[in-house]
Protein backbone atom coordinates (compact mmCIF):
# COMPACT_ATOMS: atom_id res chain seq x y z
CA UNK A 1 0.00 0.00 0.00
CA UNK A 2 1.10 3.35 -0.53
CA UNK A 3 2.50 5.78 2.25
CA UNK A 4 2.38 9.54 2.69
CA UNK A 5 5.23 11.85 2.37
CA UNK A 6 3.55 13.87 5.37
CA UNK A 7 4.36 12.06 9.01
CA UNK A 8 4.95 13.09 12.30
CA UNK A 9 7.25 10.94 15.19
CA UNK A 10 8.49 11.81 18.77
CA UNK A 11 10.17 9.75 21.24
CA UNK A 12 11.67 10.18 24.78
CA UNK A 13 13.92 8.21 26.70
CA UNK A 14 16.12 8.45 30.06
CA UNK A 15 19.46 7.90 30.49
CA UNK A 16 20.78 8.25 33.74
CA UNK A 17 19.77 12.33 34.74
CA UNK A 18 19.06 13.47 31.30
CA UNK A 19 16.44 13.09 28.98
CA UNK A 20 16.88 12.45 25.50
CA UNK A 21 14.21 13.65 23.31
CA UNK A 22 13.91 13.69 19.56
CA UNK A 23 11.46 14.84 17.28
CA UNK A 24 11.02 14.38 13.49
CA UNK A 25 8.54 15.14 10.85
CA UNK A 26 8.21 15.36 6.80
CA UNK A 27 6.23 16.86 4.07
CA UNK A 28 6.06 16.27 0.46
CA UNK A 29 9.64 16.39 -1.88
CA UNK A 30 10.57 15.56 -5.12
CA UNK A 31 13.48 14.36 -3.21
CA UNK A 32 15.42 13.58 0.26
CA UNK A 33 15.52 17.52 1.75
CA UNK A 34 17.13 16.40 5.68
CA UNK A 35 17.41 19.39 7.59
CA UNK A 36 19.03 18.32 11.62
CA UNK A 37 19.41 20.14 14.91
CA UNK A 38 21.26 18.26 17.01
CA UNK A 39 22.47 18.36 20.24
CA UNK A 40 26.34 19.70 20.97
CA UNK A 41 27.17 16.26 22.39
CA UNK A 42 25.63 14.23 19.42
CA UNK A 43 27.36 15.82 16.87
CA UNK A 44 29.91 13.41 16.20
CA UNK A 45 27.04 11.02 15.05
CA UNK A 46 25.13 13.39 12.30
CA UNK A 47 26.55 11.31 9.50
CA UNK A 48 25.17 8.35 11.08
CA UNK A 49 22.06 9.90 11.58
CA UNK A 50 21.46 11.53 8.43
CA UNK A 51 22.53 7.89 7.13
CA UNK A 52 19.69 6.22 9.21
CA UNK A 53 17.28 8.81 8.56
CA UNK A 54 17.87 9.09 4.43
CA UNK A 55 17.54 5.09 4.70
CA UNK A 56 14.27 4.81 6.22
CA UNK A 57 12.49 7.54 5.04
CA UNK A 58 13.54 7.61 1.29
CA UNK A 59 11.85 11.07 0.46
CA UNK A 60 10.45 13.83 1.61
CA UNK A 61 11.07 17.37 3.15
CA UNK A 62 12.58 16.39 6.46
CA UNK A 63 12.61 18.11 9.93
CA UNK A 64 15.17 16.18 12.50
CA UNK A 65 15.82 17.66 16.40
CA UNK A 66 17.64 15.94 18.90
CA UNK A 67 18.08 17.62 22.51
CA UNK A 68 18.96 16.61 25.56
CA UNK A 69 16.71 18.12 29.18
CA UNK A 70 18.99 17.72 32.59
CA UNK A 71 18.14 17.28 35.99
CA UNK A 72 18.85 20.99 37.63
CA UNK A 73 20.94 19.72 39.98
CA UNK A 74 23.07 18.87 37.17
CA UNK A 75 22.89 21.78 35.05
CA UNK A 76 23.04 24.36 37.92
CA UNK A 77 26.71 26.50 37.89
CA UNK A 78 28.69 25.21 41.07
CA UNK A 79 30.23 28.15 42.79
CA UNK A 80 33.57 27.79 44.31
CA UNK A 81 33.37 28.73 47.90
CA UNK A 82 36.99 28.30 48.28
CA UNK A 83 38.08 30.84 45.52
CA UNK A 84 35.22 32.76 46.67
CA UNK A 85 36.55 32.88 50.16
CA UNK A 86 39.93 33.03 49.26
CA UNK A 87 38.48 36.73 47.30
CA UNK A 88 36.98 38.31 50.33
CA UNK A 89 39.97 37.55 52.43
CA UNK A 90 42.28 39.50 50.25
CA UNK A 91 39.17 42.43 49.78
CA UNK A 92 39.34 42.41 53.55
CA UNK A 93 42.71 43.05 53.45
CA UNK A 94 43.04 45.79 50.94
CA UNK A 95 40.23 47.68 52.95
CA UNK A 96 42.46 47.62 56.22
CA UNK A 97 45.91 48.53 54.28
CA UNK A 98 44.28 51.81 52.25
CA UNK A 99 41.09 52.28 54.34
CA UNK A 100 38.74 52.31 51.36
CA UNK A 101 35.30 51.24 52.45
CA UNK A 102 34.09 47.66 51.95
CA UNK A 103 31.40 46.91 48.68
CA UNK A 104 28.00 48.06 49.69
CA UNK A 105 27.14 44.60 48.17
CA UNK A 106 29.92 42.59 48.27
CA UNK A 107 28.33 39.25 48.47
CA UNK A 108 27.36 40.35 44.27
CA UNK A 109 30.81 41.53 44.26
CA UNK A 110 32.71 38.45 45.05
CA UNK A 111 29.98 36.06 42.50
CA UNK A 112 31.57 38.12 39.59
CA UNK A 113 35.23 37.51 40.27
CA UNK A 114 36.74 35.73 37.80
CA UNK A 115 36.17 31.44 37.88
CA UNK A 116 33.26 31.82 40.89
CA UNK A 117 31.20 30.51 38.94
CA UNK A 118 32.54 27.97 36.89
CA UNK A 119 30.52 26.10 34.35
CA UNK A 120 31.58 22.20 33.79
CA UNK A 121 30.30 20.36 30.73
CA UNK A 122 31.07 17.08 29.93
CA UNK A 123 31.22 16.56 26.06
CA UNK A 124 32.42 13.09 26.32
CA UNK A 125 29.95 10.50 24.55
CA UNK A 126 29.91 6.87 25.86
CA UNK A 127 28.37 4.31 23.64
CA UNK A 128 25.95 3.62 26.06
CA UNK A 129 24.62 7.29 25.76
CA UNK A 130 24.79 6.93 21.99
CA UNK A 131 22.86 3.70 21.81
CA UNK A 132 19.97 5.23 24.07
CA UNK A 133 19.94 7.90 21.87
CA UNK A 134 19.80 5.55 18.72
CA UNK A 135 17.03 3.77 20.58
CA UNK A 136 15.35 7.40 21.01
CA UNK A 137 15.72 7.87 17.21
CA UNK A 138 14.45 5.05 15.45
CA UNK A 139 11.41 4.84 17.81
CA UNK A 140 10.79 8.19 16.52
CA UNK A 141 11.13 7.15 12.92
CA UNK A 142 8.67 4.38 13.31
CA UNK A 143 6.04 6.84 14.53
CA UNK A 144 6.84 8.73 11.31
CA UNK A 145 6.26 5.21 9.55
CA UNK A 146 3.03 4.67 10.96
CA UNK A 147 2.02 7.96 10.58
CA UNK A 148 2.72 7.80 7.24
CA UNK A 149 1.17 4.92 6.66
CA UNK A 150 -1.77 5.75 8.25
CA UNK A 151 -2.35 8.88 5.66
CA UNK A 152 -1.10 6.65 2.86
CA UNK A 153 -4.55 4.17 3.34
CA UNK A 154 -6.63 7.55 3.67
CA UNK A 155 -5.02 8.48 -0.01
CA UNK A 156 -5.80 5.27 -1.30
CA UNK A 157 -9.55 5.56 -0.45
CA UNK A 158 -9.49 9.23 -1.83
CA UNK A 159 -8.01 8.20 -5.12
CA UNK A 160 -10.09 4.82 -5.42
CA UNK A 161 -12.99 7.39 -5.20
CA UNK A 162 -11.57 9.49 -8.06
CA UNK A 163 -11.06 6.86 -10.49
CA UNK A 164 -14.31 5.58 -9.45
CA UNK A 165 -15.83 8.84 -10.48
CA UNK A 166 -14.32 9.18 -13.46
CA UNK A 167 -15.19 5.50 -14.61
CA UNK A 168 -18.72 6.58 -14.10
CA UNK A 169 -18.35 9.70 -16.02
CA UNK A 170 -16.98 7.64 -19.39
CA UNK A 171 -20.13 5.85 -19.16
CA UNK A 172 -22.20 8.99 -18.75
CA UNK A 173 -20.54 9.86 -22.49
CA UNK A 174 -21.56 6.40 -24.39
CA UNK A 175 -25.38 7.79 -25.07
CA UNK A 176 -24.37 11.27 -26.15
CA UNK A 177 -21.70 9.47 -28.49
CA UNK A 178 -24.28 7.66 -30.26
CA UNK A 179 -26.40 10.68 -30.40
CA UNK A 180 -24.02 12.94 -31.80
CA UNK A 181 -23.30 10.77 -34.88
CA UNK A 182 -26.93 11.16 -35.84
CA UNK A 183 -26.68 14.69 -35.21
CA UNK A 184 -23.30 15.32 -37.17
CA UNK A 185 -25.13 13.44 -40.63
CA UNK A 186 -28.64 15.34 -39.99
CA UNK A 187 -26.64 18.82 -39.65
CA UNK A 188 -24.72 18.53 -42.64
CA UNK A 189 -27.07 16.85 -44.99
CA UNK A 190 -29.57 19.92 -43.88
CA UNK A 191 -26.86 22.31 -44.58
CA UNK A 192 -26.67 20.90 -48.11
CA UNK A 193 -29.99 20.44 -49.04
CA UNK A 194 -31.53 23.52 -47.30
CA UNK A 195 -28.85 26.25 -46.83
CA UNK A 196 -26.87 25.48 -49.72
CA UNK A 197 -29.74 24.05 -52.39
CA UNK A 198 -27.38 21.93 -54.35
CA UNK A 199 -27.61 18.39 -55.55
CA UNK A 200 -25.02 15.85 -54.15
CA UNK A 201 -23.68 12.39 -54.56
CA UNK A 202 -25.64 10.63 -51.21
CA UNK A 203 -23.30 7.53 -51.56
CA UNK A 204 -20.21 9.99 -51.49
CA UNK A 205 -21.31 11.81 -49.33
CA UNK A 206 -22.17 8.88 -46.98
CA UNK A 207 -18.59 7.72 -47.52
CA UNK A 208 -17.25 11.11 -45.79
CA UNK A 209 -19.49 11.12 -43.15
CA UNK A 210 -17.91 7.90 -41.93
CA UNK A 211 -14.47 9.43 -42.53
CA UNK A 212 -15.61 12.32 -40.89
CA UNK A 213 -17.10 10.60 -37.87
CA UNK A 214 -13.97 8.19 -37.69
CA UNK A 215 -11.71 11.36 -36.55
CA UNK A 216 -13.82 12.08 -33.99
CA UNK A 217 -14.17 7.93 -33.02
CA UNK A 218 -13.18 7.92 -28.94
CA UNK A 219 -13.40 4.48 -28.76
CA UNK A 220 -9.62 3.98 -28.25
CA UNK A 221 -8.91 7.02 -26.18
CA UNK A 222 -11.89 5.20 -23.68
CA UNK A 223 -10.19 1.95 -23.89
CA UNK A 224 -6.54 3.90 -22.79
CA UNK A 225 -7.78 5.66 -20.17
CA UNK A 226 -9.21 1.94 -18.96
CA UNK A 227 -6.10 0.71 -18.76
CA UNK A 228 -4.60 3.41 -17.40
CA UNK A 229 -6.99 3.41 -14.19
CA UNK A 230 -6.89 0.04 -13.03
CA UNK A 231 -2.89 0.47 -13.55
CA UNK A 232 -3.31 3.01 -11.40
CA UNK A 233 -5.00 0.78 -8.95
CA UNK A 234 -2.23 -1.90 -9.11
CA UNK A 235 0.58 0.15 -8.83
CA UNK A 236 -1.17 1.88 -5.85
CA UNK A 237 -1.43 -1.76 -4.29
CA UNK A 238 2.24 -2.79 -5.39
CA UNK A 239 4.12 -0.99 -2.08
CA UNK A 240 5.30 2.31 -1.24
CA UNK A 241 7.59 4.60 -2.99
CA UNK A 242 5.55 5.06 -5.91
CA UNK A 243 4.79 8.69 -5.78
CA UNK A 244 6.54 9.23 -9.10
CA UNK A 245 4.96 6.15 -11.07
CA UNK A 246 1.43 7.63 -10.09
CA UNK A 247 2.43 11.46 -11.13
CA UNK A 248 3.56 9.56 -14.48
CA UNK A 249 -0.16 7.76 -14.73
CA UNK A 250 -1.76 10.46 -14.15
CA UNK A 251 -0.50 12.62 -16.90
CA UNK A 252 -1.25 9.88 -19.11
CA UNK A 253 -5.11 9.73 -18.32
CA UNK A 254 -4.92 13.59 -18.78
CA UNK A 255 -3.51 12.51 -22.01
CA UNK A 256 -6.85 10.77 -22.80
CA UNK A 257 -9.14 12.81 -21.14
CA UNK A 258 -8.06 16.21 -23.38
CA UNK A 259 -8.17 14.12 -26.70
CA UNK A 260 -11.72 13.05 -25.34
CA UNK A 261 -12.67 16.28 -25.09
CA UNK A 262 -10.78 17.57 -28.40
CA UNK A 263 -13.28 15.01 -30.54
CA UNK A 264 -16.32 15.62 -28.29
CA UNK A 265 -17.85 18.16 -30.89
CA UNK A 266 -21.18 18.12 -28.47
CA UNK A 267 -22.00 20.16 -25.81
CA UNK A 268 -22.72 17.65 -23.09
CA UNK A 269 -19.88 15.68 -23.99
CA UNK A 270 -17.73 18.63 -23.21
CA UNK A 271 -19.21 19.20 -20.10
CA UNK A 272 -18.60 15.53 -18.85
CA UNK A 273 -14.73 15.82 -20.08
CA UNK A 274 -14.90 19.12 -17.77
CA UNK A 275 -16.51 17.13 -14.56
CA UNK A 276 -13.11 14.13 -15.13
CA UNK A 277 -10.48 17.01 -15.83
CA UNK A 278 -11.73 18.24 -12.33
CA UNK A 279 -11.68 14.90 -10.50
CA UNK A 280 -8.14 13.99 -12.25
CA UNK A 281 -6.68 17.83 -10.90
CA UNK A 282 -7.73 16.06 -7.78
CA UNK A 283 -5.92 13.04 -8.19
CA UNK A 284 -2.62 15.07 -9.48
CA UNK A 285 -2.63 17.07 -6.68
CA UNK A 286 -2.86 13.86 -3.92
CA UNK A 287 -0.52 12.27 -6.05
CA UNK A 288 2.11 15.19 -4.93
CA UNK A 289 2.09 13.54 -1.13
CA UNK A 290 2.60 10.16 -2.23
CA UNK A 291 6.36 8.71 -1.37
Amino acid sequence: MIQSMTGYGKATIIFGEKKINVEIKSLNSKAMDLSVRIAPIYREKEMEIRNLISQSLERGKVDFSLWVEKDASETATPINAALMNNYYEQIKAITETTQIPMPIDLFTTLLRMPDVLTKVDIQELSDEEWATARQAINEAIEQLICFRKQEGEALAKKFEEKLSNIEALMQEILPYEAERVVKIRERITAALEKTLSVDYDKNRLEQELIFYIEKLDINEEKQRLANHLNYFRETMASGHGQGKKLGFIAQEMGREINTTGSKSNHAEMQNIVVRMKDELEQIKEQVLNVM
